[in-house]
């Protein structure tokens, strides 16, 4: 074995300059570690002259990923572009050329793992992409490794940090969205064009990769119910404290008999539950096995610093199976097809916050709707009254119900005279 691990790096932005950076100044480290040192033979930028946050010999720049491609010395090529196209024909066109992939990007093994997989099992090479889900958060190799003689039952996480602060700040200091979404981009938590964190996209795609490997089952991201926070209000946040919950997005999926349910959206969860606790910028993913209950992994989900770390590990793990030449574990490799079970099938118990005239009977009219649809109210909380005294909220709390029965009951519920709006349902766990 050579006394150098040569890597190419796709992307020198803010991910891209740390990993540099972690190469750079841990390379004794490494070598000790390893019994081989990493080197950065080659960078894809599209500025060579662009000033960066780190210091690379001007002649690893390259423009053109033939550079990297046609060398033969490149052991592994770590993509940190981000974005579907071209990061996915640059994954695979080094594949195909026989280098081991390091990717950070949720979308493109989301969408495109079993392919990528299949395509790397046949060239001899293996993709790795620990960062690609929680950043500086373990969760992925645990699932392969640590976790592979566990039957998974079901996964749980806060995967978007960016929502995971707005309905922090929300919840701890009574503000509204748009207040804390700006707050969010002014820091530099939230992008300009938030839509693929607070529309739960970027959740859905991480979900979908850890469902694949938990469940050794392909997943169509696109099957995934998707739900956001941009609906949420400062009132929801009130209730649910009175009621003894916190408001959280979720991702989750759960294995039963009919397939997989994965879903992403808001839910009311219990105060005393472990995700209910996780603040901030904060990751958790819970994963419950046949084997340890619940185990819960718990860190930092984006940034330089966390992303840099996962991606690190990942190009360890890929260092050592070149050096002692060990075949790795294909995430994959006993795939089962199963079923993407409709989110409609899903029994859950469900928060209603409805505005309604304040007069006699309303309630028993929606009581009796409700009822039709063989759901039952669980609690039931009439709040102050709104436009004077000509409207007030009523919070209910059902029993277990069928999300299609719920949704019929509420269009039924809109059609009432005595009904202004249904402001908000929301599902409830724990």
């Amino acid at each position: 074995m050579n006394k150098q691990i040569k890597v190419a790096l796709l992307g020198l932005g803010i991910v891209g300059s740390g990993v540099a950076n972690a190469i750079i100044t841990k390379s004794e480290y490494v070598k000790k570690h390893l019994g081989v040192s990493i080197f950065i033979e080659s960078v894809l930028v599209r500025d060579r002259s662009k000033s960066r946050n780190v210091v690379l010999s001007n002649n690893v720049y390259v423009d053109s990923i033939d550079d990297i491609l046609d060398n033969p010395e490149i052991d592994v090529v770590i993509e940190v572009m981000g974005g579907e196209n071209p990061a996915l024909d640059y994954i695979l066109q080094s594949i195909k050329k026989g280098k081991n992939v390091v990717t950070a990007n949720k979308e493109v093994i989301a969408k495109h793992g079993p392919e990528i997989f299949a395509t790397a099992n046949s060239n001899g090479v293996r993709v790795l992409f620990e960062a690609s889900v929680a950043g500086g958060t373990p969760i992925v190799s645990p699932l392969m490794r640590d976790l592979v003689a566990n039957d998974i039952i079901s996964i749980r996480a806060i995967i978007n940090g960016t929502t995971n602060y707005i309905l922090t700040k929300m919840a701890k200091e009574g503000l509204n969205y748009k207040q804390v979404l700006s707050e969010a981009q002014s820091l530099g938590y939230a992008e300009s064009d938030p839509t693929n964190d607070v529309e739960g996209i970027d959740a859905a795609y991480k979900l979908a990769i850890l469902s694949m490997i938990g469940f050794r089952s392909t997943i169509n991201v696109d099957d995934i119910y998707t739900e956001g926070i941009t609906a949420l209000e400062s009132n929801d946040f009130k209730y649910a404290s009175e009621l003894g919950y916190d408001i959280k997005l979720l991702a989750m999926s759960e294995l039963n008999n009919v397939g997989i349910t994965a879903r992403v959206h808001p839910v009311f969860i219990e105060q005393n539950e472990m995700l209910a606790n996780v603040d901030g910028v904060l990751n958790a993913v819970e994963i419950e096995t046949d084997l340890t209950d619940k185990v819960l992994f718990h860190g930092p989900g984006a940034g330089s610093n966390p992303t840099t770390s996962a991606i690190m590990a990942d190009m360890f793990t890929i260092s050592r199976n070149l050096i002692d030449n060990i075949p790795m574990i294909d995430p994959l490799r006993f795939t089962e097809t199963r079923k993407l079970v409709s989110i409609n099938e899903l029994i859950s118990k469900y928060y209603l916050r409805i505005e309604a005239k304040n007069q006699p009977g309303v309630l028993g009219i929606i009581a009796s709707i409700l009822g039709k649809y063989e759901i039952s109210i669980s609690s039931f909380i009439q709040k102050e009254a709104i436009d004077g005294d000509k409207y007030a909220e009523l919070v209910i709390m059902t029993h277990e119900a069928k999300e299609e029965f719920i949704n019929k009951a509420t269009l039924d519920i809109k059609d009432l005279d005595t009904v202004k709006d249904v402001n908000n349902i929301i599902r409830v766990i724990g």
